[in-house]
């Protein structure tokens, strides 16, 4: 009974350090989602403090309903996954590529990985007067070129963010994002074991065969974390919607977080927004178990 007690005891020292940092994690995570629940059931507009009054979940049913908030909840799905496929499929590419050794490969991972450090607001300012603007845009510019190396005459001015505003602005979120699955996948590959591969290559197995039977398999947990990862930022983020589109044109491009903005900021229901800001709680959940288990089966069928 005694070593039973002493071994609590020392269960309970060890965990002692823990402590401070799972007391700031509930100040800062948990009491916060309790207050925004806690709004979200009431009718509240700053314009007019006065009607505030207990709603019950009538917000979520006015979000819920709401003709734009539904073409963000499926503007959402669809620019996550497609953010979250391409970027971790380019990130295998170019994790591949510099697990080699080549002259340079300092300079490449650095040139690679910038893209990740810039911020994201920068990124979507980049893009949408270099890249897509259709007077000097470099897009463009390329585009009247290819048309004049071919006889053609005049200039393309191709509006691609009135066009393709959804494109517009997934191309900047995956060239951001890429570098991060590319890091992530990156460490995998080079926590795989060369005597092992060494190994398979004397025994007769090519690097094809090696790849697929063993450093695939071996990536699944990496690329998986990348996924999770992804997606949970991504479906939060709205600074590449606000820069580029501001939503438009129409509800083509709008997504949750910038639906929440407009109703907290431009409407001033703070309820609706708090109701709002929970159903993006909830789909983050469900995206990303739903993205870890689907990412889970396509690498077992790999197998």
């Amino acid at each position: 009974m005694s070593v039973l007690n002493h071994s609590k005891k020392e269960n309970r020292k060890r965990r002692l350090p823990l402590y401070p940092a799972l007391i700031l994690t509930i100040i800062l995570t948990q009491i916060p989602f309790v207050v925004t629940l806690i709004i979200s059931t009431f009718h509240w507009n700053i314009m007019y403090p006065k009607e505030t009054k207990f709603a019950w979940f009538e917000n979520f049913k006015t979000v819920v309903m709401d003709d734009r908030m539904r073409a963000a909840l499926k503007n959402s799905i669809t620019l996550t996954f497609g953010v979250v496929f391409f970027s971790t499929a380019l990130g295998l590419l170019l994790a591949i590529l510099l697990d080699r050794k080549f002259h340079g490969r300092g300079i490449v991972r650095t040139l690679l990985i910038t893209p990740f450090l810039i911020t994201p607001v920068a990124s979507a300012l980049m893009w949408k007067h270099i890249m897509f603007n259709p007077m000097y845009g470099i897009l463009d510019g390329f585009a009247t070129q290819i048309y004049r190396l071919f006889g053609g005459e005049g200039v393309i001015a191709w509006d691609f963010v009135s066009q393709h505003p959804l494109v517009a602005i997934a191309v900047p979120m995956i060239w951001q994002w890429t570098p991060f699955m590319m890091l992530i996948i990156l460490a995998g590959l080079q926590s795989q074991s060369p005597d092992i591969l060494e190994a398979a290559a004397v025994d007769g197995a090519n690097s094809k065969q090696i790849f697929i039977r063993m450093t695939f398999p071996h990536l699944r947990q990496y690329i998986q974390l990348a996924v999770v990862l992804g997606t949970i930022y991504i479906v939060q983020s709205m600074d590449f919607v606000f820069t580029i589109t501001q939503g438009g044109p129409g509800t083509d491009s709008t997504i949750i977080p910038y639906q929440i903005y407009l109703t907290m900021f431009r409407k001033y229901e703070y309820g609706e927004a708090a109701a709002a800001g929970v159903i993006v709680i909830i789909l983050t959940i469900i995206l990303s178990n739903f993205a870890l288990r689907l990412t889970q089966d396509l690498l077992e069928s790999e197998k």
